[in-house]
Protein backbone atom coordinates (compact mmCIF):
# COMPACT_ATOMS: atom_id res chain seq x y z
CA UNK A 1 0.00 0.00 0.00
CA UNK A 2 1.74 3.16 -1.24
CA UNK A 3 -1.28 5.33 -0.45
CA UNK A 4 -3.78 5.04 2.39
CA UNK A 5 -7.11 5.83 0.76
CA UNK A 6 -10.05 7.19 2.71
CA UNK A 7 -13.51 8.58 1.95
CA UNK A 8 -15.66 11.36 3.36
CA UNK A 9 -17.27 8.77 5.64
CA UNK A 10 -13.90 8.25 7.36
CA UNK A 11 -13.60 11.89 8.38
CA UNK A 12 -13.92 12.76 12.07
CA UNK A 13 -13.56 16.44 11.26
CA UNK A 14 -11.79 18.65 8.72
CA UNK A 15 -8.31 17.58 9.86
CA UNK A 16 -8.72 14.03 11.20
CA UNK A 17 -9.72 10.66 9.76
CA UNK A 18 -10.47 7.26 11.25
CA UNK A 19 -9.64 3.93 9.56
CA UNK A 20 -10.37 0.34 10.54
CA UNK A 21 -10.79 -3.08 8.93
CA UNK A 22 -8.28 -4.14 6.28
CA UNK A 23 -6.58 -0.75 6.25
CA UNK A 24 -5.98 -0.97 10.01
CA UNK A 25 -4.64 -4.51 9.63
CA UNK A 26 -2.22 -3.31 6.97
CA UNK A 27 -0.98 -0.52 9.24
CA UNK A 28 -0.39 -2.87 12.16
CA UNK A 29 0.66 -6.16 10.54
CA UNK A 30 2.47 -5.04 7.40
CA UNK A 31 3.79 -1.57 8.13
CA UNK A 32 4.12 -1.91 11.90
CA UNK A 33 2.91 1.67 12.24
CA UNK A 34 3.05 3.48 15.56
CA UNK A 35 1.91 6.82 16.94
CA UNK A 36 3.87 9.66 15.34
CA UNK A 37 4.51 7.88 12.03
CA UNK A 38 3.71 9.72 8.81
CA UNK A 39 1.98 8.05 5.86
CA UNK A 40 0.98 9.00 2.34
CA UNK A 41 -2.81 9.46 2.30
CA UNK A 42 -5.43 10.38 -0.26
CA UNK A 43 -9.14 11.07 -0.29
CA UNK A 44 -10.99 8.97 -2.84
CA UNK A 45 -11.79 11.25 -5.76
CA UNK A 46 -9.76 14.08 -4.25
CA UNK A 47 -6.33 15.28 -3.14
CA UNK A 48 -3.35 13.45 -1.66
CA UNK A 49 -1.01 14.41 1.15
CA UNK A 50 0.46 13.34 4.48
CA UNK A 51 -1.25 11.71 7.44
CA UNK A 52 0.32 11.60 10.90
CA UNK A 53 -0.75 8.76 13.16
CA UNK A 54 -2.32 10.13 16.34
CA UNK A 55 -3.80 6.95 17.76
CA UNK A 56 -3.75 3.25 16.91
CA UNK A 57 -5.30 0.25 18.66
CA UNK A 58 -7.14 -2.96 17.78
CA UNK A 59 -10.31 -1.10 16.81
CA UNK A 60 -9.12 1.90 14.83
CA UNK A 61 -6.39 4.27 13.80
CA UNK A 62 -6.78 8.06 13.88
CA UNK A 63 -4.66 10.28 11.66
CA UNK A 64 -4.24 14.01 11.23
CA UNK A 65 -4.22 14.71 7.49
CA UNK A 66 -2.91 17.52 5.32
CA UNK A 67 -3.95 17.26 1.68
CA UNK A 68 -2.16 19.54 -0.76
CA UNK A 69 -1.27 17.51 -3.86
CA UNK A 70 -3.51 16.46 -6.74
CA UNK A 71 -3.40 12.82 -7.85
CA UNK A 72 -1.30 11.94 -10.91
CA UNK A 73 -3.04 12.76 -14.19
CA UNK A 74 -4.82 10.00 -16.07
CA UNK A 75 -3.53 8.81 -19.40
CA UNK A 76 -5.53 10.21 -22.32
CA UNK A 77 -6.64 6.64 -22.98
CA UNK A 78 -10.01 4.96 -23.39
CA UNK A 79 -9.43 1.19 -23.30
CA UNK A 80 -11.83 -1.20 -25.04
CA UNK A 81 -11.07 -4.76 -23.99
CA UNK A 82 -12.66 -8.06 -24.95
CA UNK A 83 -13.66 -9.65 -21.64
CA UNK A 84 -10.76 -11.87 -20.51
CA UNK A 85 -10.83 -14.99 -18.37
CA UNK A 86 -11.96 -14.19 -14.80
CA UNK A 87 -8.58 -14.96 -13.25
CA UNK A 88 -6.86 -12.65 -15.71
CA UNK A 89 -9.62 -10.04 -15.40
CA UNK A 90 -8.79 -9.44 -11.75
CA UNK A 91 -5.16 -8.71 -12.57
CA UNK A 92 -6.06 -6.54 -15.55
CA UNK A 93 -8.54 -4.42 -13.58
CA UNK A 94 -5.84 -3.67 -11.04
CA UNK A 95 -3.32 -2.92 -13.80
CA UNK A 96 -5.77 -0.55 -15.53
CA UNK A 97 -5.98 1.52 -12.34
CA UNK A 98 -2.21 1.38 -11.77
CA UNK A 99 -1.42 2.60 -15.29
CA UNK A 100 -3.89 5.48 -15.06
CA UNK A 101 -6.26 4.43 -17.84
CA UNK A 102 -9.02 7.03 -18.00
CA UNK A 103 -11.90 4.66 -18.76
CA UNK A 104 -12.44 0.97 -19.48
CA UNK A 105 -15.06 -0.73 -21.65
CA UNK A 106 -15.40 -4.53 -21.49
CA UNK A 107 -16.96 -5.98 -24.63
CA UNK A 108 -18.11 -9.33 -25.97
CA UNK A 109 -16.44 -11.26 -28.77
CA UNK A 110 -16.84 -14.60 -30.54
CA UNK A 111 -13.92 -16.00 -28.53
CA UNK A 112 -15.26 -14.75 -25.19
CA UNK A 113 -16.93 -17.65 -23.41
CA UNK A 114 -20.46 -16.93 -22.20
CA UNK A 115 -19.56 -18.10 -18.71
CA UNK A 116 -17.09 -15.22 -18.34
CA UNK A 117 -20.00 -12.77 -18.05
CA UNK A 118 -21.26 -14.56 -14.95
CA UNK A 119 -18.04 -14.32 -12.95
CA UNK A 120 -18.27 -12.68 -9.50
CA UNK A 121 -15.29 -10.59 -10.59
CA UNK A 122 -17.72 -8.42 -12.57
CA UNK A 123 -19.79 -7.53 -9.54
CA UNK A 124 -19.64 -3.82 -8.81
CA UNK A 125 -18.03 -4.13 -5.38
CA UNK A 126 -15.43 -6.64 -6.61
CA UNK A 127 -14.45 -4.39 -9.52
CA UNK A 128 -14.18 -1.48 -7.12
CA UNK A 129 -11.99 -3.46 -4.72
CA UNK A 130 -9.49 -4.35 -7.44
CA UNK A 131 -9.47 -0.82 -8.81
CA UNK A 132 -8.74 0.46 -5.31
CA UNK A 133 -5.75 -1.88 -5.06
CA UNK A 134 -4.40 -0.34 -8.26
CA UNK A 135 -4.99 3.20 -7.00
CA UNK A 136 -3.20 2.47 -3.74
CA UNK A 137 -0.24 1.04 -5.62
CA UNK A 138 0.12 4.04 -7.95
CA UNK A 139 -0.86 6.76 -5.42
CA UNK A 140 -3.95 7.73 -7.35
CA UNK A 141 -7.36 8.64 -5.93
CA UNK A 142 -9.66 8.67 -8.98
CA UNK A 143 -11.53 5.50 -9.95
CA UNK A 144 -11.75 4.95 -13.72
CA UNK A 145 -15.29 4.13 -14.89
CA UNK A 146 -15.82 0.55 -16.07
CA UNK A 147 -18.67 -0.24 -18.49
CA UNK A 148 -19.74 -3.69 -19.69
CA UNK A 149 -21.17 -4.30 -23.17
CA UNK A 150 -22.65 -7.79 -23.56
CA UNK A 151 -23.30 -7.61 -27.31
CA UNK A 152 -20.54 -6.94 -29.81
CA UNK A 153 -22.50 -5.73 -32.84
CA UNK A 154 -24.62 -3.05 -31.08
CA UNK A 155 -21.50 -1.76 -29.36
CA UNK A 156 -19.36 -1.52 -32.47
CA UNK A 157 -22.14 -0.13 -34.68
CA UNK A 158 -24.06 2.15 -32.33
CA UNK A 159 -21.56 3.28 -29.68
CA UNK A 160 -18.01 2.96 -30.95
CA UNK A 161 -18.17 5.49 -33.82
CA UNK A 162 -19.24 8.22 -31.39
CA UNK A 163 -16.59 7.15 -28.87
CA UNK A 164 -13.81 7.55 -31.40
CA UNK A 165 -14.80 11.15 -32.13
CA UNK A 166 -11.60 13.21 -32.19
CA UNK A 167 -9.58 10.38 -30.62
CA UNK A 168 -7.10 8.34 -32.57
CA UNK A 169 -8.63 4.86 -32.56
CA UNK A 170 -6.27 1.87 -32.65
CA UNK A 171 -6.99 -1.84 -32.87
CA UNK A 172 -4.13 -4.00 -31.59
CA UNK A 173 -4.31 -7.22 -33.57
CA UNK A 174 -1.86 -9.92 -34.69
CA UNK A 175 -1.10 -9.79 -38.39
CA UNK A 176 0.58 -7.85 -41.16
CA UNK A 177 -0.32 -4.38 -39.90
CA UNK A 178 1.73 -1.23 -39.29
CA UNK A 179 3.70 -1.26 -36.02
CA UNK A 180 2.22 0.40 -32.96
CA UNK A 181 4.12 3.67 -32.48
CA UNK A 182 4.19 6.35 -29.74
CA UNK A 183 1.42 8.92 -29.81
CA UNK A 184 1.90 12.70 -29.79
CA UNK A 185 1.91 13.93 -26.23
CA UNK A 186 -1.57 14.29 -24.70
CA UNK A 187 -3.34 12.95 -27.81
CA UNK A 188 -6.63 11.35 -26.87
CA UNK A 189 -6.50 7.67 -27.85
CA UNK A 190 -8.97 4.80 -27.99
CA UNK A 191 -7.27 1.41 -27.87
CA UNK A 192 -9.06 -1.87 -28.64
CA UNK A 193 -7.53 -5.17 -27.48
CA UNK A 194 -9.10 -8.52 -28.34
CA UNK A 195 -9.38 -11.83 -26.50
CA UNK A 196 -6.76 -14.58 -26.38
CA UNK A 197 -6.10 -15.40 -30.02
CA UNK A 198 -7.46 -12.07 -31.25
CA UNK A 199 -10.73 -11.03 -32.83
CA UNK A 200 -12.21 -13.09 -35.68
CA UNK A 201 -12.05 -11.52 -39.19
CA UNK A 202 -15.68 -10.34 -39.07
CA UNK A 203 -15.00 -8.46 -35.83
CA UNK A 204 -11.82 -6.91 -37.21
CA UNK A 205 -13.75 -5.65 -40.23
CA UNK A 206 -16.48 -4.15 -38.04
CA UNK A 207 -13.92 -2.42 -35.80
CA UNK A 208 -12.10 -1.00 -38.81
CA UNK A 209 -15.39 0.20 -40.29
CA UNK A 210 -16.05 2.03 -37.01
CA UNK A 211 -12.80 3.97 -37.47
CA UNK A 212 -10.14 1.82 -35.80
CA UNK A 213 -6.69 1.56 -37.36
CA UNK A 214 -5.20 -1.93 -36.98
CA UNK A 215 -1.66 -1.98 -35.56
CA UNK A 216 0.70 -4.73 -34.53
CA UNK A 217 3.17 -5.42 -31.73
CA UNK A 218 5.11 -7.83 -33.91
CA UNK A 219 4.99 -11.54 -34.73
CA UNK A 220 4.65 -12.83 -31.16
CA UNK A 221 1.24 -13.72 -29.74
CA UNK A 222 1.02 -12.18 -26.28
CA UNK A 223 -1.27 -12.73 -23.34
CA UNK A 224 -3.83 -9.96 -22.97
CA UNK A 225 -2.30 -8.58 -19.78
CA UNK A 226 1.17 -8.57 -21.40
CA UNK A 227 -0.15 -6.89 -24.53
CA UNK A 228 -1.88 -4.22 -22.45
CA UNK A 229 1.26 -3.14 -20.60
CA UNK A 230 3.37 -3.36 -23.76
CA UNK A 231 0.92 -1.21 -25.73
CA UNK A 232 0.58 1.44 -23.03
CA UNK A 233 4.37 1.55 -22.74
CA UNK A 234 4.72 2.13 -26.46
CA UNK A 235 1.92 4.64 -26.83
CA UNK A 236 2.67 6.83 -23.84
Amino acid sequence: MNLLLFTAADRLDEKRIRVDGERLQHLTRVLGSKVGDQLRVGELGGMTGIGQLLEINKQQAVLAVELAQPPPPKLPLCLVLALPRPKMLRRIIRTVAELGVAELHLINSYRVEKSYWHTPALQEQTLRDYLLLGLQQSRDTVLPPVTCHHRFKPFVEDLLPAMTGTRRALLAHPGDYPPCLPQPQHQQTLLVIGPEGGFIPYEVEKLQAAGCLAVSLGPRILRVETALTALVGRLF
